[in-house]
């Protein structure tokens, strides 16, 4: 069965993307996703030292948290194997159309900072009900939702005991009955290991709102000659998987056999991917949070 067909173009160089899903294969124990790579060159208009940021047309699943400032969970995440993309934005509330401003209390649209207000106790946020999160799409058969879990657990900025305003409150947004069944046990689970009761809100995920263009890949967007040297765009910050890998491997998330296995894999330049290696080494071990 065709799946889906994807053509990219970025100068000169166009990607056909085929994934054909063949039936259960027995040394597999599960069906196969076959992906072909077809490459055609123009060699009068191909640029040398660019290539198209990859978007792969694969079956996933998506999984939604919010676990503080988004910034953070987007580089988390985003460096995970199996990840195919993310990106960040506004959910869980009642409210249309939510912009940063409105939920966060700040006047401006932009600035330096993201955490631009002294989170408060109170639980609620008079200029909007929405909270900050991270959209994923994963392939299962590389990553389950509960290996998703758990760096969900055990990744929050504020903690799972903290009340804290909905802005970044702890939140697991399921897609289908068999993540809230996952998520309401490892609740239990968790909240044994710790012996106390986590906050965590458990509910069915509604409309989704991506964040400004600002907030997608932060730690990528501030390396700009990297964007323009892949050719990645604004609306490729929510849709490429090189820009979800560098945006984490940039920030010290991940490991470095899995960079280094990108590197071939995504045939990222050399001259990118020593940057990244080196800004990977320095940030290792860091805090993601704001």
């Amino acid at each position: 069965m065709d799946l889906a067909k994807k053509v990219i173009f970025s100068s000169g160089l166009v990607v056909v993307i085929s994934a054909i899903v063949f039936q259960t294969i027995q040394h597999f124990g599960a069906n196969k996703l076959d992906i072909q790579w077809k490459f055609s060159n123009n060699e009068e208009t191909r640029t040398e030292g660019k290539m198209p940021s990859l978007e792969q047309e694969v079956i996933f699943k998506k999984a939604t948290f919010g676990m503080g400032c988004f910034w953070a969970n987007d580089a988390l995440f985003g460096a995970q194997p199996g990840v195919l993309r993310t990106r960040v934005g506004y959910a869980g509330g009642t409210t249309g159309n939510p912009v940063y401003k409105n939920i966060s209390g700040s006047e401006s649209e932009g600035g330096s900072s993201h955490a631009d207000s002294v989170p408060s106790t109170s639980g609620s946020n008079p200029r909007g009900d929405h909270t900050e999160v991270i959209e994923i799409d994963f392939d299962p058969n590389i990553i389950s939702y509960r290996d998703l879990l758990k760096l969900f657990w055990d990744n929050h900025e504020y903690g799972l005991t903290t009340v804290i305003k909905r802005q970044y409150m702890s939140l697991i947004l399921y897609h289908e009955e068999e993540q809230k069944r996952i998520a309401e046990l490892d609740i239990e689970v968790e909240a044994g290991k710790r012996n106390e009761k986590l906050i965590t809100e458990i509910a069915p995920a509604g409309p989704f709102y991506p964040a400004e263009d600002y907030h997608q890949k932060y730690r990528l967007q501030k390396h700009k000659w990297i964007m323009e040297e892949l050719n990645i765009s604004p609306d490729q910050l929510q849709t490429s998987q090189i820009a979800a890998r560098l945006n984490g491997y940039l920030a010290g998330v991940g490991k470095l056999q899995d960079l280094e296995k990108d590197v071939k894999v995504l045939g990222i330049p050399e001259k990118i991917a020593s940057f990244v290696k080196i800004q990977y080494l320095d940030n290792e071990g860091g805090s993601l949070y704001c």
